[in-house]
């Protein structure tokens, strides 16, 4: 099976290098600064207990290279989503699989949409991947990846083997759903600018991103959108732990997930570098369908409004400040 890598940025690197790593053909295609850092230092994974020294990969900025691939993962921003789709659309063999490692609940459907024949499975990435330097990747939030029941059984056994075990849930958009939620605070790490566990160890912080939450579950409850997470406690429930006294906060949070004191979001990396971030196709999103449902969506509102702000250049102290008020 000939793999490839739409989009190889810090997730695409990490799944792709892991392929690479359990013997896999794999192709990866991203910005040629990052194929030249990986030429140069080689490409390194890591996670809580180990290290992967992946070495050269396959890289190119073109992307008819995925003209013979079997499958593709595609792990664009998903705001790149359509543009990308077009560009595949006259490159992938009509028996190509793509598997989208997105975040949005919307991107497995534009590529349908555009892809015509080839057959499209969403895949919710439940952990963070963080870019290093020097070729490094770390993975600092646990995890499994969930995908439909019916994805084909050799995918499933390739990423087995690659140690990226599949969950595969009969309900996969309400899986997607039940991310989104989580990834509201992808924003709000941002904004801290701090580590995720130090952010989580916050009050403050967690009582913002437990208002985030439930706006997002009273926009659901009115669209009739029953949204389920992969952490193993409801979505409701997430609400009411994010306000529980910090020692005890953290001790039920470890029995759910682990978190490298390392980890940030990608949102924060994508500020960092300048790039234009993902947050309306999250906190966005439930602006948006509150707007449609009559349901008031002011913590996510100003949330996008100082990601926004922060995109230009123009991150505003006092912004954080009345985000954190909201508590």
């Amino acid at each position: 099976m000939r793999i490839g890598i739409m989009g190889a940025g810090s997730i695409g690197c990490y799944v792709g290098g892991r392929l690479v790593h359990a013997g896999h053909d794999v192709v990866f295609v991203g910005r040629q600064a990052l194929g030249d850092e990986i030429a140069e230092h080689g490409l390194t994974l890591s996670s809580f207990d180990e290290t992967l020294e992946v070495g050269p990969v396959v890289w190119s900025a073109d992307s008819t290279v995925l003209a013979d691939a079997d499958l593709v993962l595609v792990a664009v921003k998903g705001l790149a989503t359509a543009s990308v789709a077009a560009e595949l659309a006259p490159i992938l063999s009509p028996e190509c699989v793509v598997l989208s490692l997105q975040n949005g609940v919307r991107n497995a459907e534009q590529l349908r949409d555009t892809l015509g024949p080839r057959r499209v499975w969403p895949c919710m990435v439940p952990f963070n991947v963080l870019r290093m330097g020097q070729g490094r990747f770390h993975q600092g939030t646990s995890g499994e990846l969930t995908t439909a029941a019916d994805l084909p059984p050799a995918i499933v056994e390739a990423f087995a083997g690659a140690g990226l075990p599949f969950h595969e849930a009969p309900d996969i958009e309400a899986v997607l759903w039940g991310k989104l939620v989580i990834n509201l605070n992808n924003a709000l790490n941002a904004l801290a600018d701090l580590p995720l566990k130090q952010q989580l160890e916050d009050p403050v912080w967690r009582k913002v991103m437990s208002r985030a939450i439930a706006e997002g579950l009273a926009v659901f409850d009115a669209a009739g959108i029953r949204p389920k997470t992969f952490l193993p406690v409801p979505p409701w429930m997430v609400v009411h732990l994010l306000r529980l006294p910090t020692w005890l906060f953290t001790r039920v949070a470890r029995k759910m997930v682990d978190v490298d004191p390392t980890a940030r979001s990608s949102m924060w990396e994508d500020l960092q570098k300048g790039r234009q971030t993902e947050v309306r196709l999250l906190n966005g999103e439930i602006v948006a369908l509150g707007q449609t449902h009559g349901v008031p969506t002011p913590v996510n509102s100003r949330i996008v409004q100082a990601i926004e702000a922060a995109e230009r250049g123009e991150r505003d102290p006092a912004a954080t400040e009345a985000l954190r008020a909201c508590a």
